[in-house]
């Protein structure tokens, strides 16, 4: 396998993409995604009926998931919040469920916590690291599986928590989402209740993915802070929040794709003057990527454009009419000549990264540049989205914005997995020894068919004028 990348098709910029090395072992099946914790350095990885738990800090495996579904897992996310001593995961399958599965770290001696700082060890594994000193103290503590969330009527594809984790969406091939709440008395109690089943996409969903709670997240006054998206074979993505009544409305539709919506991806770490902007890729093999519109309210809660009020305020009958609007604002640079499956986006460097159906990995990144004389407003390559969305711009009352966005196609890493199809890809937090900064440094991991997660270095060195001479 090739250890790095040409120079990158923007011009402007060395990128290199080197193996670090792959986990162990290999899972030698199918492997449908890997998902890091949200603090700790672990990494969940879901294949055959099972999840196998990584440690990023030895690249190693030391906790298994099974028992829970009789068929092949295909998604999890891990419970935002929880104390450091304590994990939740839940995992969906194509057996139509959603199980919850709890590792209790507490000991009266305190030790869980320092061996949470690097690993967690299960019945029967051990950390790699033997010598910790406390890689045995928690080392006859096994996962347990809690809850299993049933309703769907065929396989569970996604599973999202809310950043908060009081909220979970599930959705299916039976063209449903559906949101449970928890309703635990304690942390430590499992029980959820269904409080909204979504049923207005067209065909399968694929993927479900909660607006991060980062700055400019609660500036819609008229709907509630949460923000959930959803992806389909129908070729769109929709945006649901829920009103002042409680009900979930769907209150946008993406529609631009020529073919099915693998996914969708929030941005981490948007401009606090905007709201965050949301990535969408496709069987098409293209990344599109949406804004919403702002829409100004008086002091009374009243659109100049629609004359209606908050949600609250506006009868039952009325309430579907209340939209927002989405624009597609940027088509990035085409990479893959086939269905894009995962795209992740850098909350540390602003980087995306893409894989799919065809075994690349891309890179791409934004770029401003000051706008000098009046023009487009996007680059060259995004003017045909821009005509097509901007049509209220007709009367002439738009203005320029001061910026040019352009997206760069960095590089394109061919065969990452060689002949297989990669899954999934994520940025990751590093802590493995040979990081220069651990906990600090980011590396890309890469989950494929042929059952093995891998894991990359990734450095952008821009050229000076006089390189680029």
């Amino acid at each position: 396998m090739p250890s790095a990348t040409p120079t990158s098709p923007a011009g402007n910029a060395v990128v290199t993409i080197a193996p670090i090395r792959p986990f162990n072992p290999d899972l030698h099946e199918r492997a449908w995604v890997s998902i890091p914790h949200p603090t700790l350095p672990l990494l969940a990885t879901a294949h055959g009926k099972s999840v196998t738990i990584f440690s990023l800090s030895t690249l190693s495996a030391h906790s298994n998931l099974s028992g829970g579904h009789t068929r092949s897992v295909r998604t999890i996310a891990w419970k935002p919040g929880m104390p450091r001593n304590n994990l939740c995961l839940v995992s969906g399958s194509f057996d139509a469920t959603a199980g919850l599965w709890r590792w209790d770290g507490d000991v009266t001696d305190g030790s869980a916590e320092i061996v949470l700082e690097t690993d967690v060890s299960a019945h029967g594994c051990t950390t790699g690291d033997e010598d910790n000193g406390h890689a045995n103290d928690i080392g006859d503590r096994e996962w347990e599986f809690t809850l299993v969330l049933e309703g769907h009527d065929s396989e569970v594809k996604s599973c999202a928590f809310s950043p908060s984790g009081a909220f979970l969406a599930t959705c299916s091939r039976d063209k449903s989402v559906w949101i449970w709440e928890d309703i635990g008395s304690s942390e430590a109690e499992d029980e959820w209740e269904t409080i909204a089943v979504l049923n207005e996409h067209e065909g399968d969903v694929k993927a479900v993915a909660w607006c991060p709670d980062v700055p400019g997240r609660n500036s819609r006054r008229q709907y509630s802070s949460d923000v959930l998206a959803s992806a389909s074979y129908d070729n769109t993505a929709r945006i649901w929040r829920e009103d002042s009544d409680g009900e979930w409305v769907c209150v946008a539709v993406l529609d631009g794709h020529a073919g099915t919506v693998w996914g969708i991806e929030w941005e981490p770490r948007p401009n606090q003057d905007r709201f965050p902007r949301l990535l969408t890729y496709s069987a098409d093999g293209s990344i599109r990527l949406w804004e919403l519109k702002d829409a100004p309210d008086d002091e009374d809660g009243i659109s100049p454009e629609t004359g209606l009020g908050a949600l609250g305020g506006v009868p039952n009958t009325m309430r579907r009419s209340l939209r927002e609007e989405w624009r597609c604002t940027a088509l990035l640079p085409a990479a893959h000549d086939r269905d894009i499956y995962s795209v992740a986006w850098s909350k540390a460097t602003g980087l995306i990264a893409s894989t799919g159906r065809d075994g690349k990995v891309a890179l791409y990144r934004e770029r401003c540049s000051p706008v000098a004389s009046p023009g487009p407003p996007i680059s060259a390559t995004n003017t045909r989205l821009r005509n097509e969305t901007s049509a209220d711009k007709a009367d002439g009352a738009a203005t320029i914005p001061p910026l040019r966005v352009h997206w760069d196609l960095l590089a394109v890493f061919p065969n990452a997995h060689g002949p297989f199809e990669v899954n999934h890809i994520t940025w990751s937090r590093r802590f493995d020894a040979e990081s220069g900064a651990r906990g600090l440094e980011e590396m890309l991991i890469t989950t494929g068919d042929d059952g093995v997660v891998r894991s990359w270095q990734v450095e952008v060195n821009d050229l000076g004028e006089q390189d680029k001479e």
